[in-house]
């Protein structure tokens, strides 16, 4: 068996070499959303390895992985149904411009972006594999629930928002119904709650505290950098006067009760 330092490092070198042959290929494809998908299907893929190379408990190992996978191929199979076949995700179109002719040198960091911090962040379900106690603990059961929860819930936003889009008759309109009522992204949302699964089941290791690492440093990138802000713009530039209704009337992030407008008299 492995040291968790070289499991880890081995998982971002292959990482790596996935994210170099994916930077080649939308070279030629024309389509960089490939690199979110792999990000999705990377954790799982991690996942596995850790699995069956590191110490611990056979039982709980399989546990955990299995959980993660429950969250990565589902949200990898979905986000390859949106890039399969498909024109090229305005965020990465609005970057082509952006970063002109250093478009691709840029892109290729970024792909490697992704893998270092998908390595960071599988640091999250790592720890609980080498947790040395009987399995079906009630942290071990609060942890499953809260991911369950956090698939469910994405999966629900996600399909929601994807049957809106299918009927053409709501093209460049906004959808204000389901979970999107209660908040602008609660597929973010649940993102988000699904790396608080990984704090109850690292309970009993002396290094549970770097579990925080996952709910932290996504709130972070998801309200600050690649998520919300982008998607936002793109949603403004899209939908205009529309979408900013919708913003003053919903929570960005937390679901909430949307403000009621009020009508003149």
């Amino acid at each position: 068996m492995l040291s968790p330092q070289i499991s880890v490092l081995l998982g971002f070198m292959s990482l790596s070499g996935a994210m170099t042959y994916l930077w080649f290929r939308q070279k030629r494809t024309g389509n960089a959303g490939v690199v979110d998908v792999a990000w999705a299907f990377s954790f799982g893929l991690l996942a596995i390895f850790y699995c069956f190379t590191v110490d611990g408990l056979w039982g709980r190992k399989l546990f955990v992985s299995a959980l993660v996978c429950l969250w990565s191929f589902r949200l990898g199979s979905y986000l390859y149904s949106r890039v399969a076949g498909k024109e090229e995700d305005t965020r990465y179109a609005g970057l082509r411009e952006d970063w002109g002719e250093n478009f691709e040198t840029w892109l290729f960091y970024f792909f490697i972006f992704q893998a270092l911090v998908a390595s960071a962040l599988s640091v999250c379900f790592l720890i609980p594999m080498f947790v040395d106690a009987p399995l079906f603990r009630v942290s071990d059961m609060l942890g499953a629930l809260i991911l369950v929860v956090s698939v469910l819930g994405e999966g629900l936003a996600d399909s929601q928002l994807k049957s809106f889009k299918k009927d053409p008759s709501n093209k460049g309109q906004v959808y204000k119904q389901g979970l999107w009522r209660y908040s602008r992204h609660p597929n973010y949302f649940f993102e988000w709650v699904h790396w608080w699964a990984y704090i109850p089941l690292a309970c009993g290791s002396s290094y549970w505290w770097l579990t925080f690492i996952g709910p932290v440093s996504m709130f972070f990138f998801i309200t600050k950098m690649t998520g919300i802000p982008a998607t936002e713009e793109r949603s403004v530039a899209n939908r205009g006067q529309a979408y900013v209704d919708y913003q003053n009337e919903t929570s960005a992030f937390f679901p909430w009760f949307p403000k009621i407008k009020e009508e003149n008299k």
